[in-house]
């Protein structure tokens, strides 16, 4: 993806333009998660007006405790924030920021409503290649700007969130076209030195990282191993380079050009570039208990084969394999005597 990607155009004295003159933003974070509690604090310390939308056992840390980022090398980062876990209390905001798992996309975007006014950006950090479509239906278009996350971060106790990888999110239009909504938001990242890249081909960055999080994250999720026990294992490194080898079938029959030796450049990421104890955060939401993304990812490559006419059995296997766990841990009967 890299060599189609554009470095956004903001240089060192666009950034310094926005501390000057104190521009700032409105940001709605809706899903303070990894994610969302990552780039949401950062935009904080950046000196953005920011409301972090959270529930349960993390809304109320949140508003007790604060919110307290850890980085990976040592240190930590407590801000009193800005918390509810009503969106529509918000009111308009000037950029919302949709980190919610994808199973939750409909349900939360109907409680944005109010917050987007007519030049709001709202961008999807989230897994999966059909959250767009599914916010546009309830807010109405012309506000997205696509986002792709290569950030590792969780939530390892309610309200702190651990950084695990920071890399680059990149941003684009559907199009591919510019816009000032891309250009704000690409500009408003890297003020808060967050790494932000603007891509003139969105889509296939989007395809690029559901293809490898079906063909990757999902066995490594299956294994309930890290990436190099999972990848080092000859079969094992088989069966991925063959789920990967079905999403591109699908992605080229569903009219989005990949990238040529892609599938070899996903499996050297895994082997030799990504840091050996790496999980996912669905290996995570399943060894909580929680809900998987798994309809998101393998669910959809399998029933997008099937409307295209693809045979996809290698990530058929994974989905029915992990399918048990879809909703969170399954009850168990009890055992005989």
């Amino acid at each position: 993806a890299d060599c189609r990607v554009l470095k956004h155009h903001f240089t060192g004295q666009d950034i310094q333009h926005f501390r000057d003159t104190g521009e700032s933003m409105r940001v709605a974070i809706i899903g303070t998660g990894g994610l969302g509690g990552y780039y949401g604090g950062k935009l904080m310390q950046a000196g953005e007006d920011v409301t972090f939308v959270a529930r349960g056992r993390q809304l109320e840390a949140i508003r007790t405790r604060g919110l307290t980022l850890r980085m990976k090398e040592g240190g930590d980062t407590n801000l009193s924030v800005k918390v509810t876990d009503d969106p529509g209390s918000i009111g308009p905001v000037d950029l919302v920021v949709f980190c919610v798992k994808t199973y939750d996309t409909g349900p939360v975007a109907e409680k944005i409503r109010t917050c987007v006014k007519p030049d709001t950006i709202i961008t999807s950090v989230q897994n999966g290649v059909d959250n767009i479509e599914i916010i546009e239906d309830i807010v109405g278009k012309g506000h997205f700007v696509a986002g792709a996350s290569y950030v590792n971060a969780g939530i390892i106790s309610p309200g702190v969130i651990e950084i695990r990888l920071e890399r680059k999110t990149l941003f684009g239009r559907l199009d591919g076209s510019g816009s000032p909504g891309l250009n704000r938001i690409v500009g408003t990242f890297g003020k808060a030195g967050l790494i932000s890249e603007a891509s003139p081909d969105i889509i296939t960055v989007l395809w690029e990282k559901f293809l490898a999080m079906c063909g990757t994250a999902s066995v490594e999720v299956l294994t309930r191993l890290p990436a190099k026990p999972t990848f080092s294992c000859p079969d094992t490194h088989e069966l991925c380079v063959k789920a990967l080898e079905e999403g591109v079938s699908v992605a080229k029959a569903a009219g989005v050009p990949m990238p040529g030796g892609y599938v070899e450049g996903v499996m050297d990421l895994v082997i030799h570039k990504i840091p050996p104890t790496h999980r996912p955060s669905m290996y995570y939401d399943l060894e909580a208990g929680k809900p998987l993304e798994l309809e998101a990812l393998n669910g959809k490559l399998v029933r997008l084969g099937r409307n295209h006419g693809i045979e996809t059995p290698v990530n058929f296997a994974i989905y029915a394999a992990l399918k048990p766990y879809v909703a969170g841990a399954p009850t168990l009967p009890p055992q005989d005597n």
